[in-house]
């Protein structure tokens, strides 16, 4: 959602800044993805969600949950308690993770495919990537049977469509107008 996007990269920025001030970049990255997967479950989102359960709680809860011991972002996610933001953090570790990429020149793409890529082809696609975005890449793969054939990849903000659906929906374009 947009504006998690929006909410989220303060938050992700200064939480980094932190992490680089206290060397703490990756460590506090397994810690976000603890969080950001905990908050898929529904029960643990709706324990957030609750009003009448205090912020200072809901924090300890998370933090319980995935075993936190770090104080500094314990601290963290307390203050999202507070501000009412802890839907946020799945947002925020996402954001996050693409500010530890970009420290290391390296992108994160996702490649939509109809059918499970062998591993020849993976290789071989991410080479291409890798030269045609000029910057290392680290990919996940995901099916999307809607394709029809072909792949379509996201890097960043960039969209690469050269899926059998996106040509077709091209062709219907042209032919409409």
């Amino acid at each position: 959602m947009a504006e998690f996007a929006t909410i989220a990269r303060p938050y992700a920025k200064a939480l980094f800044g932190l992490a680089q001030e206290k060397n703490q970049i990756e460590s506090w990255l397994g810690g976000l993805e603890e969080l950001a997967a905990v908050l898929q479950d529904q029960k643990v989102l709706s324990l957030v969600e609750q009003p009448e359960t205090a912020a200072s709680d809901k924090a300890k809860a998370l933090a319980d949950l995935v075993g936190l011991n770090d104080v500094s972002l314990t601290n963290f996610v307390s203050v999202l308690a507070e501000q009412k933001r802890l839907n946020v953090l799945p947002e925020v570790y996402a954001q996050y993770q693409d500010l530890v990429l970009a420290l290391n020149n390296t992108k994160s793409a996702v490649i939509y495919s109809a059918y499970e890529l062998m591993p020849a082809q993976l290789a071989d696609l991410t080479a291409t990537l890798k030269t045609r975005f000029n910057t290392d890449l680290q990919v996940t793969t995901k099916v999307d049977p809607q394709l029809i054939g072909g792949v379509k990849v996201e890097v960043g903000d960039q969209v690469l469509d050269l899926s059998v659906q996106g040509k077709l929906n091209a062709l219907y374009t042209t032919m409409t107008n």
